[in-house]
């Protein structure tokens, strides 16, 4: 008998693809633009019309500037602009609707969403439950266990461990350590100068695992590898470095998310604010009609 499936969405990913996605036509009723609300609320919909989920959660990032791991390394993602306030406000509404759905929101100020998805996975799994993780963030890959999936919804794309490997040249126990060696730049990530991603991968194939990596540097320049020497240097010159660096590239497993299966149960969603939303948001008749459906099962 399969695994019952808990979905946990990426929904910062989502968000920001509708902000640049659908077109800068759509206001509220105080004329803010809320295109992002409207790209978000049709893929909401979308997914829970075609998936019928009775476990899910929405994960949002609140901690774009107090992560524990600004904490760490305060250069992590200071390459990064804040949202502006119109996106700001944005965000605000889209949690609004996910709630209103009757859809499990997680949110902290501390820990990311992908630590949130990860806690999650983490407490279901010893409930029985596999894991569908809504995103394409290669970060995920980490967290991939036997029977889950990672799913890029845009691109109708699924993949488990193996696909992780396909994809990165590594397994994803070895995620967090690859991406500490080949630097992450979207995070603002250095990693190790000199070492790309399939140096990286190499390594790790060899030594399994960076700590076992920096104990044997002295292995290195002996490996069929170009630049094999000057790696090595370059590793035991910045060997802290990239322990610092998985400290910020493995995802959280202990963020603050609710241990019990139920509270990730999809609740029937409220009609009154459903309406106010559609009012307020301006929402289309063929939204309005999804929503309600939505509420009625």
């Amino acid at each position: 008998m399969s695994r019952p499936a808990v979905h946990l969405v990426d929904g910062s990913l989502y968000v920001f693809r509708a902000w640049h996605s659908m077109p800068d036509e759509f206001h509220d009723v105080d004329g803010h633009p809320v295109n992002a609300v409207h790209g978000f609320t049709r893929f909401l919909c979308e997914l829970l019309e075609r998936v019928k989920p009775e476990h899910l959660a929405v994960a949002f990032d609140a901690s774009l500037t107090t992560s524990f791991r600004n904490a760490i390394y305060p250069a992590y993602k200071a390459n990064r602009e804040l949202p502006p306030p119109d996106l700001e406000r944005q965000f605000v509404l889209c949690r609004e609707v996910t709630q209103a759905l009757g859809v499990p929101m997680l949110i902290d100020h501390t820990y990311e969403a992908d630590d949130l998805i990860g806690s999650a996975m983490w407490s279901l799994r010893g409930h029985g439950f596999r894991s569908v993780i809504v995103s394409a963030d290669k970060d995920f890959g980490q967290l991939l266990g036997e029977d889950d999936e990672q799913w890029d919804y845009a691109r109708n794309l699924r993949w488990g461990p193996e696909g992780v490997l396909e994809r990165l040249g590594v397994h994803p126990y070895q995620v967090a350590d690859y991406l500490a060696l080949c630097g992450d730049a979207v995070d603002n990530i250095p990693g190790v100068p000199g070492v790309g991603a399939k140096t990286a991968a190499a390594l790790l194939a060899h030594f399994g695992s960076l700590d076992a990596l920096l104990d044997r540097i002295d292995e290195v320049p002996f490996l069929r590898l170009r630049g094999a020497a000057s790696c090595a240097a370059k590793l035991r010159e910045h060997a802290e470095n990239a322990r610092l660096y998985r400290r910020l590239t493995r995802i959280a497993l202990d963020a603050p998310v609710a241990a019990e299966a139920d509270a990730l149960r999809r609740l029937r969603g409220e009609a009154e604010a459903i309406d106010a939303l559609c009012e307020r948001l301006r929402f289309g008749p063929l939204t309005r009609t999804r929503l309600k459906a939505l509420l009625q099962g």
